[in-house]
């Protein structure tokens, strides 16, 4: 695998499963995070940890910095992926103090659809994974063969497959919601999976440098730093 950070990789578009390329709302992510983006990304820092107020006050600022709605709202969906629904329930309550009613435009779940999800988790899912895809899906399998179904259908097909917001922006929000969780496995593998879907390094440095001024542990932001930095350095002489 190449070095993470080639030139050639800003302003450029990324082939999303859902279709759409890593533009939403008439921005592209470039190399460092755009006012939007990095509004989201510190909501989703905010969304294992923070309070209720603290929340409500990220989620105040990423609409003035100009992060759209939908944005939010898909972020906050994503939770149930990252944080269970407890966390989620909470975080979409706040939002609806600021916007009382969905966005439109929003994709409806609709159960029947349960065989394009599995189609859609699989595409997805193998996007982030790239080449560690069948290991990943070899060794869920092997803890219990629902959480693969799982994982593939409502994890990756049903929730992070949406439509909404881009794969790469989902990406870089996952590696948020995992920082203050101390979860290093999960967060490496995400980590990997936001370059695999185009995010840069000098995007994650970013990212990383705004989980020191959101409700993480310091520890927890240490050890972010320290996979991230193994990670880049193994990237980097290969």
């Amino acid at each position: 695998m190449s070095e993470p950070s080639r030139p050639e990789s800003r302003n450029r578009d990324v082939p999303q499963p859902n279709g759409s390329a890593a533009r939403a709302g008439g921005h592209t992510v470039t190399a460092v995070l755009d006012p939007a983006t990095r509004g989201l990304v510190r909501v989703a820092l905010e969304l294992a940890d923070g309070s209720e107020a603290r929340l409500g006050e990220r989620m105040a600022e990423a609409r003035q910095a100009g992060t759209p709605d939908l944005w939010l709202e898909e972020l906050l969906i994503s939770g149930v992926v990252f944080l269970g629904f407890p966390r989620a329930l909470v975080a979409m309550a706040e939002f609806r103090r600021l916007v009382p009613e969905p966005s439109a435009g929003a994709e409806v779940p609709d159960y029947e659809r349960w065989s394009e999800w599995r189609t859609r988790g699989e595409t997805t899912c193998r996007t982030v994974y790239g080449k560690h895809y069948g290991f990943l899906r070899r060794n869920v399998r092997a803890l219990h063969p629902a959480l693969e179904e799982w994982m593939i259908v409502d994890g990756y097909g049903k929730t992070l497959g949406r439509p909404g917001l881009d794969l790469v922006r989902r990406e870089l929000c996952s590696v948020g919601m995992l920082v203050p969780q101390r979860v290093p496995r999960q967060l490496l593998a995400h980590l990997r999976g936001a370059l695999n879907v185009g995010a840069t390094s000098e995007q994650l440095e970013e990212l990383l440098d705004l989980a020191g001024d959101a409700t993480a542990a310091p520890e927890a932001v240490t050890v972010a730093r320290d996979l991230w930095r193994e990670l880049h350095d193994t990237l980097r002489h290969n």
